[in-house]
Parts: C-alpha cells; structure tokens; sequence
C-alpha cells in the first residue's frame, strides 16, 4: 500500500510559500509608498513631499515639476533612468539610488493615482507668447524641429509612459530639462529626439515654449496604454 502524499510537501505548495515568504519580507523591509512619500526610507532618500508637496502638485518658484497625475510607467522609467545614471539629476541621483526598484515602482503608482488639481484657463501672457505657442504647435521645420504637440499631445498633456505632461509644469523646470538635453547632460530620450530638438533651439526659443507650456491648463493623464 503506497503511503500517502503530504500535500504541504507538493512543490506547488512549497513555490506558493516561498513567493508569499517573500512578499512578507518586502512588506517588512520597504515602506509603502505613502510613508515614503512623506517621511523617506529611513536608507537615505528623503520625503518626496519636500520637494513635490504633499498633494505631489510641485513647486513652480523653486522649479520642482507636479508628480501627481504622471503616467505610473513614465514616473518608474525616469526614477530608474536617476538612479542608473542614465538621466542627469544632481538633486534627485542620490534619492534615487537610495530606493529599491520595489520602491521605485510603488512610487510611481502611488504619483500616478493622485488627483490634479483643476488649473485655471491660459494666461493673457500665453496667449501673448507668439513664438513659444508658434514652436509648441508648429516647430520649425526648417530646423527640422516638430511641434511639441506632435508628441507630447494637445497643449502638451501627455502621451502613455514615454511623453511625459508638459502642460502646467513649472517653467524652471522645463527649460532646464531642456538645456540638459541640448548639453547632453541627460541621455534618456528615445531616440535622440529631444537631444537634437533642444540642440537646434537658441536660448530665447528655449524659455519661449517652456513659458507657454508652463502657462496651460493641467489635465490628469490616462495611465491605460
């Protein structure tokens, strides 16, 4: 007569225990995501709150962008993208570098569920702003500059996990992503694309379009591809 199995010694058993032992064990060591958010990770990287405020809405006078809102697979790329090196971010590497790719992930998620505040309609001076609504819109062909819009959507909303939001961000902020771009100080553009656009725009064209978008209306980004 066979002796019966122990159906806690199955290996479907025991690899459902394993993956669970290590889903506590994360849970143990990281913090969620809104802890982290708040108050860090008790490793070295500080409150994101600090910097993004605590409704992930940015700081547009000291030039730190919005968070809330941003597609999740966009937010986990460019903290991957700090974090390895790959994107420049002299405030942001060490935050980074300090937080598990688990953390990293959570964040993104975390950022991407937050509600965005309803914004106000254009400024008189967007509207005011020829040549930054004239480059955003249209580009110039005959530097082989696209509209920002082609990529970046309507007014520069956003487009899935690799177009970020352009719309309502701070103004610092955009220009100085885009002279990083254009001194190869940040490398993580598909492609190249910005790296050339940003390489074939003069300073002045620079803070133009950077001014119109920061004074368009924030929409919430659709986070489903």
């Amino acid at each position: 007569m066979q002796p019966r199995s122990n159906p806690l010694c199955t290996p479907l058993f025991v690899a459902a225990w394993l993956m669970l032992a290590v889903a506590q064990a994360r849970a143990a060591v990281h913090p969620n995501a809104a802890a982290i958010a708040s108050q860090g990770n008790g490793r070295g990287a500080l409150a994101c709150a600090a910097c993004h405020g605590t409704d992930g809405g940015g700081q547009a006078a000291a030039g730190f962008p919005r968070l809330a809102g941003l597609n999740a697979g966009y937010l986990q790329r460019r903290l991957d993208d700090i974090a390895s090196g790959e994107r420049g971010a002299a405030v942001m590497k060490p935050i980074a570098a300090r937080l598990s790719e688990d953390e990293r992930k959570a964040l993104a998620a975390y950022y991407s569920k937050m509600s965005v505040a309803a914004a106000p309609a254009p400024t008189a001076s967007a509207a005011g702003n020829a040549r930054g609504e004239w480059l955003a819109t249209r580009g110039d062909w005959s530097r082989q500059v696209p509209g920002c819009v082609q990529c970046h959507g309507p007014r520069g909303v956003g487009v899935g996990a690799y177009f970020p939001p352009l719309a309502g961000q701070p103004a610092q902020y955009l220009a100085g992503q885009m002279r990083a771009f254009k001194e190869s100080g940040r490398r993580n553009d598909p492609l190249g694309m910005m790296r050339h656009i940003a390489s074939s725009l003069d300073d002045k064209d620079i803070d133009a379009v950077t001014a119109w978008f920061a004074a368009q209306p924030v929409e919430p980004e659709r986070n489903e591809p």
